[in-house]
């Protein structure tokens, strides 16, 4: 399993860490700062899941006024340690 961390942009939320197996599925996430309780529901729901399907599900939900999410800042770690496991 490869571990990666990602720095949050425009959420309550500054850091969220994960882990993908060889399958890429999404395993051990961690939201750091942020609403707690619903940080925990979102990552035992992705555990395990394929990051593709996760990206579908959680891109461009937005909180708010603001242009993005804590679901959506996950949609963008997925895709950018998707990317960095195929290349």
């Amino acid at each position: 399993m490869r571990e990666f961390e990602y720095q949050t942009h425009g959420t309550c939320s500054r850091l969220i860490t994960f882990s993908l197996d060889g399958e890429t599925r999404v395993h051990n996430i961690r939201f750091f700062g942020g609403c707690n309780g619903n940080l925990k529901g979102i990552g035992a729901l992705c555990e395990g899941r394929r990051a593709e399907d996760v990206i579908s599900k959680l891109e461009g939900i937005r909180c708010g006024m603001k242009d993005t999410s804590c679901p959506d800042q996950l949609a963008e770690a997925l895709k950018k340690a998707v990317a960095q496991s195929n290349g």
